[in-house]
């Protein structure tokens, strides 16, 4: 029995006037999947999920989440989904009790919704900052208010664009553990990022995007297989994919000779 697809994304394109972030994107994330975008700064991943939401439009092509289009349906997919930007923007006006109260109320929530929030305040230890003014927390703990405020609704589907960026070893590990939890509850997560070892530690399948389409598709046994190598990292196969194998080698041979002895 196939798997409910929770995002659809056929042939899609976006240019900047001249400038092209993406060309004939294709991709499927299924209910259960923890998907990764994988692919260097520029590549097109941001662009990717600012669509998927609907702050983007497409210049062309197909795409769907929860069988809404984006576009024209934005708020029966943002009621769907909790979102972590790659740059964080927060009302640096509010405590983050403010700021939070707020989230509750745009999103409806019970009154489970407190319990959460304060399990997640201890697990992110930021309790001491609950009254403070969000515009005097440092930049991690901002990134860690953005978190909460994705999560505390139970949304289906987390769409998170660098989300472990700023954040220290201790809550690393603590979101990692919430995310195979959202998982395990029936949820789905889009995780963008172009760091390798979280992609391989946290997706079930990965696509590869490298400028603006995916390159290679499928879970780190499958990416195997499409090179050929069974004991490939995933930096070495993203490298091969993206065929720039030979221009790093060049790189690191012109760096050694520059300071060697």
């Amino acid at each position: 029995m196939s798997k409910e697809i929770v995002i659809d994304v056929k042939h899609l394109a976006k240019n900047y006037g001249k400038t092209i972030a993406l060309r004939d994107l294709s991709f499927t994330v299924a209910k259960g999947d923890v998907y990764g975008l994988l692919g260097p700064n520029g590549a097109g991943k941001t662009t990717t999920v600012k669509i998927l939401i609907g702050l983007l439009k497409p210049t062309s092509g197909f795409v769907s989440v929860f069988g809404y289009n984006p576009t024209e349906a934005p708020l029966e997919v943002k009621k769907r989904i909790g979102y972590v930007p790659e740059e964080v923007i927060l009302y640096e006006s509010l405590t983050v009790k403010e700021f939070l109260d707020f989230v509750v109320s745009v999103r409806g929530c019970d009154n489970s919704v407190e319990k959460r929030i304060n399990a997640l305040m201890r697990a992110f230890d930021i309790q001491e900052y609950y009254e403070l003014p969000i515009s005097s927390l440092s930049q991690g703990t901002k990134q860690k208010v953005v978190i909460i405020a994705a999560m505390i609704h139970k949304p289906p589907l987390l769409i998170l664009d660098e989300p472990l960026k700023g954040l220290d070893a201790r809550t690393a590990k603590i979101l990692k553990e919430l995310l195979h939890l959202h998982v395990k509850n029936g949820g789905t997560i889009l995780f963008s990022t172009h760091i390798m070892e979280i992609a391989e530690s946290i997706c079930t399948r990965i696509g590869i995007i490298y400028n603006g389409e995916i390159v290679a598709e499928g879970s780190v046994s499958e990416l195997r297989t499409i090179i050929k190598d069974a004991g490939a990292s995933l930096e070495e196969i993203f490298l091969r994919v993206t065929k720039q194998e030979e221009e790093v080698e060049e790189a690191i041979k012109e760096i050694q000779e520059a300071f060697g002895d």
